[in-house]
């Protein structure tokens, strides 16, 4: 019987699965046949240099020929194929690590080993999306110890580049997240970087929310940058503010993210985890961490503020990171945007010290980066705020922003979504109760992280006399359909806003 090798020809075909490896195969080709391949079989796709483990798809129709094999746009990029390359597949041979994985199911301990061969299997893309949720899984609703935390972070930090700046000093800082609108990561970079320290800041999109450091700044400038870009950029301004996501930093974080923000998961240790594994990668050696606390925040109470603070403070220690937690305000958003060009216009507000520019922004961010300054042991204990102010005041922290937005390629003005509809009081009353997590999804809704102009501007805040037919907030969209969505939410969810 003539023997059939398993080679066949790869054919472009223009499909995206996120970072998910698919490979795309006729049932009745004689690969399939011969090796007895089903839907969802994970195998390995091989050419002369190196070879990914994606999922197999069947297809049934003529988009494929018999002798002729398709990958996900992903896969053919990591794979690097050309159009009617020879591709060879096989079995995929059993990926080790997944036994330390099945064992964190049933809550035993993990070591550093344990964590960076699964690390390890991430990175190269062995898992699926199911082998990825369940990792997430196991290490959910606090299964990690401060031990396997470390141990993690170590792990994650030892799969990517890791930045070297020459320097005794280089700052950091970083929220725990779950308040819309507390963007206050550029201006403390802009404060930092213009008293002289140095901040390469690379920050995350959104994972749960309408809009990460990433997402805003994208609306002023370049943030999809290279390391040697990053490089060029900090070694010219001594900041800057990109996507960690191209710069390698941590690449296992990056996989998590987006399968925790499919799951709506965000776990205590893989928090950690994820954080101070970039702060470390990045070079970092002094990181404050902001921890917004509240009702309707990520983190509800003060004692789990407190748990969280002393882990994110011996967790640095372990992995060589001088961290200070600061516990803040989470009850209700900062500042008036939400969704990253309305969250831009606040940055540029607060930095221009234009009159209606958002107050509890400009605190929140002066706060930090007095924290931060203090910390680098460059300013005395209790002048730090004092001293951000006065970078803030004078503009110097302006310049600094912009000319790190040039730096990293382009100044852009932001400009808001075509439609909109304000919301208005019902009643009068005081403002008693904002939900962070239902307005932070009403701005979803209306398009944004993805419709950068999306969101809402805030006009009420907590503790504030409002009168009839007073507005609220506008919710901005950039089509009729995304707004009318975000409106019917609203119209069920009449606790968005209290009013008592």
């Amino acid at each position: 019987m003539e023997q059939h090798p398993n080679i066949l020809k790869y054919k472009r075909l223009g499909i995206y699965t996120q970072n998910e490896n698919v490979v795309y195969m006729r049932e009745d080709c004689h690969v399939c046949i011969s090796e007895g391949f089903e839907a969802l079989t994970r195998i390995r796709i091989s050419k002369a240099t190196h070879s990914i483990v994606a999922s197999l798809n069947v297809i049934n129709s003529a988009i494929l020929l018999p002798d002729e094999i398709g990958l996900s746009d992903a896969a053919a990029k990591k794979l690097n194929v050309s159009e009617n390359e020879t591709l060879y597949v096989s079995h995929l041979e059993p990926i080790e690590s997944l036994s330390h994985v099945r064992a964190k199911i049933y809550n035993q301990k993990l070591d550093y080993s344990a964590f960076n061969e699964i690390i390890t299997d991430i990175v190269e893309g062995d898992y699926s999306n199911i082998h990825l949720s369940a990792f997430i899984t196991a290490c959910a609703g606090d299964r990690l110890d401060i031990d396997e935390i470390s141990d993690l972070t170590k792990a994650m930090i030892a799969s990517g580049k890791q930045m070297n700046w020459d320097k005794e000093i280089v700052v950091d800082k970083h929220c725990i997240g779950g308040l819309p609108g507390n963007r206050t990561t550029p201006l403390i970079v802009a404060i930092a970087a213009a008293y002289g320290l140095t901040m390469p800041k690379t920050s995350s999109r959104a994972i749960t929310s309408p809009a990460g450091t990433a997402d805003t700044m994208e609306v002023l400038t370049n943030v999809t940058l290279s390391l040697d870009e990053i490089k060029t950029v900090v070694e010219k301004e001594g900041g800057c503010i990109v996507w960690g996501g191209t710069a390698q930093l941590s690449p296992a974080d990056d996989v998590l993210i987006k399968i925790e923000k499919a799951l709506d998961i965000d776990s205590e240790g893989q928090l950690i985890a994820s954080v101070l594994s970039k702060k470390a990668a990045a070079g970092s050696t002094h990181v404050v961490i902001d921890i917004p606390v509240g009702e309707t925040a990520k983190v509800r109470s003060k004692e789990i503020a407190e748990k969280l603070k002393n882990h994110m403070e011996t967790v640095g220690n372990a992995v060589g990171l001088n961290v200070k937690v600061v516990i803040t305000d989470g009850t209700q958003p900062v500042g008036r945007g939400i969704g990253p060009t309305l969250e831009a216009i606040d940055i540029l507000k607060v930095l221009k010290n234009e009159a209606d520019a958002p107050n509890d922004l400009r605190d929140r961010a002066l706060l930090l980066a007095g924290e931060l300054l203090e910390l680098s042991g460059k300013v005395e204990l209790g002048s730090g705020n004092e001293i951000a102010k006065q970078l803030l005041e004078s503009g110097k922290a302006y310049n600094k922003f912009i000319a790190i937005c040039k730096a990293q390629g382009r100044f852009t003005l932001p400009v808001l979504a075509p439609y909109k509809v304000e919301i208005k009081a019902e009643k009068s009353g005081v403002l008693e109760r904002i939900d962070n997590r239902k307005i932070a999804k009403l701005a979803k809704l209306s398009g944004a992280p993805k419709s950068k102009s999306a969101g809402i501007l805030l006009n009420a805040h907590l503790g504030e006399e409002i009168t009839e037919n007073q507005l609220l907030y506008t919710l901005y969209a950039e089509s009729k359909g995304e707004l009318n969505y975000a409106l019917e939410y609203r119209n069920n969810h009449g606790d968005i806003i209290t009013i008592i």
